[in-house]
């Protein structure tokens, strides 16, 4: 197997990616700093320490890493992720915020586990279907493992709740099992399933419920419900064609709920407009269409279907988070990665590049 260096045009996207997101949330922050609810200290470590220097490194590691490593330890990792999912819930451990018990703190530092959950699911199915690849037509060995796969993630996600984060790693199964050659009809029963389960979901748990029927309507609870859907449309809207400009947002400074985090596409929206809005979105293409392009030319399945994983976890995340600010999609709480506040995202989203990058190294 030959050895070249890795993929220098897609370590360019994500290298633009980091720069634009990083011009975007510093310029989100000061609407928080405005506000007196949180410290310049503390902000500027987790996203620029955890997230930019320490995720930096982390690419730079798994990078050297041989692919091969994952796929060897896969059933360990994802064991290793999935415990440290559930240890959310223990008391003393796990910390509540907004209703949702997502995360774990270690004296005056908190993790999400559950960005690390997917990937260990990822790299525990794309073993799981390379070594199945020509069982993959048969049901009993693609689509039952599959659902077990799932309903064990769902199960405890969705009592955290974080129905966002499973709804990423079922878009990534799927994607997976349709590159591993599964058949459409299968692959359309689970999406069947899953759109019987989000109607149960809604009739179990009324945030869902809510959530849905805020998106069809998003006028029935201006100041309640669908308050943030509103101002995010109004904060996107007043950007017009060109923007603002860099740091001029209005909205920030009290209106826009969450400015760093799941709303920051809307600032991005607001001070550099339609123009600074679609060439995130181009970033963004850009960055599946390369990714994709690694995965084709990956010399073996595993790794192509770990690429495939990968890239649409990042891809359909961000994506989520922005049609959801445009009223496209139910609002979900989901980070935009490489733009939003969020260290652990941005720390495992840089390390999951790092082993697309060693991949890359071994192009066909």
């Amino acid at each position: 197997m030959r050895h070249y260096s890795f993929d220098k045009i897609f370590l360019g996207i994500v290298v633009g990616l980091v720069f634009f997101g990083g011009l975007i949330f510093l310029s989100a922050a000061l609407g928080l700093l405005a506000r007196g609810s949180v410290q310049i200290s503390s902000l500027i470590f987790n996203q620029l320490g955890l997230g930019i220097v320490f995720g930096g490194a982390a690419l730079w590691l798994c990078q050297s890493i041989p692919y091969r490593f994952w796929k060897r330890y896969s059933f360990y990792i994802f064991l290793a992720t999935f415990f440290m999912s559930l240890s959310v819930f223990i008391p003393g451990l796990g910390i509540e915020h907004g209703g949702a018990t997502r995360w774990i703190a270690l004296g005056s530092f908190s993790f999400q586990p559950a960005e690390l959950l997917k990937f260990g699911f990822v790299v525990y199915l794309a073993a799981w279907l390379s070594l199945l690849q020509r069982k993959l037509t048969d049901w009993r060995h693609a689509i039952l493992p599959l659902i077990a796969l799932l309903a064990l993630t769902g199960g405890v996600l969705l009592a955290e709740p974080d129905t966002g984060t499973f709804a990423v790693i079922m878009a990534s199964g799927i994607g997976m099992l349709f590159a591993g050659g599964g058949k459409l009809r299968h692959i359309a029963g689970i999406i069947l399933c899953a759109l019987i389960g989000l109607f149960l979901l809604a009739l179990w748990k009324p945030y869902v419920q809510d959530r849905i029927l805020t998106f069809l309507d998003p006028s029935r609870d201006p100041t309640g419900a669908a308050y943030q859907i509103q101002q995010s449309l109004i904060t996107i809207g007043s950007g017009g064609l060109s923007g603002r400009g860099f740091g001029q947002s209005i909205q920030k400074f009290g209106y826009l709920p969450e400015p760093v985090g799941d709303s920051i596409f809307a600032v991005a929206a607001e001070e550099f407009g339609f123009i600074g809005s679609v060439l995130l979105i181009i970033l963004f293409l850009a960055f599946a269409l390369r990714g994709l392009h690694i995965a084709k030319k990956s010399p073996d399945t595993f790794s192509g279907l770990l690429v495939v994983g990968l890239v649409i976890l990042i891809v359909s995340q961000s994506f989520i988070n922005m049609a959801a600010m445009v009223g496209l999609v139910p609002l979900t709480g989901m980070p935009l990665l490489f733009v939003s506040h969020g260290g652990t995202a941005m720390f495992v989203a840089l390390a999951e590049v790092g082993i697309i990058l060693n991949i890359s190294k071994y192009q066909s």
